[in-house]
């Protein structure tokens, strides 16, 4: 019962430390970053075992952590505002073209991060292509690039 209960805090922990982390901590992942993750997920096994290193522990663990996986995913489809509290909301960072700089603050997002997705996803080179641009709960940026209102 310990292990399940260890399992359980440790899984709430990561939870919201990566939830205040934020979005864009995990959606491109550096050298740094990997480096991080994995110190993390050792420490992480060593506080959720402790010194119990048998199968049926590994196991019991195991199964811990996908039942409340499950269970978080079950209560996000039945309450929108639990999704909205774990997940978060998309933010819009470009509007009509225009810079929200408090947003790209608070999220950590940059200019060079911006034009990086614009060229990925839609192929434009500046910032004045883009009509629309938003952080998505992930962590991931979406383009909604400018149409030539001519032709």
């Amino acid at each position: 019962m310990d292990s399940i209960i260890r399992g359980l805090i440790i899984y709430l922990f990561l939870l919201i430390v990566f939830r205040f982390a934020g979005r864009r901590t995990l959606a491109n992942t550096t050298n740094f970053d990997l480096v991080l993750l994995l110190i993390i997920s050792e420490v992480t096994q060593q506080a959720m075992v402790d010194n119990d290193h048998s199968v049926t522990n590994g196991v019991l663990l195991i199964l811990t952590l996908v039942m409340t996986t499950l269970g978080l995913s079950q209560l996000k489809q039945r309450f929108p505002r639990v999704r909205h509290v774990l997940e978060g909301m998309p933010v819009v960072i470009v509007s009509q073209g225009k810079l929200r700089r408090e947003r790209m603050d608070e999220l950590r997002v940059d200019e060079d991060e911006l034009l990086e997705a614009a060229r990925a996803t839609q192929g434009l080179e500046s910032l004045q292509e883009v009509k629309y641009a938003v952080v998505e709960p992930n962590g991931e940026i979406t383009i909604v690039p400018k149409r030539n209102e001519k032709g």
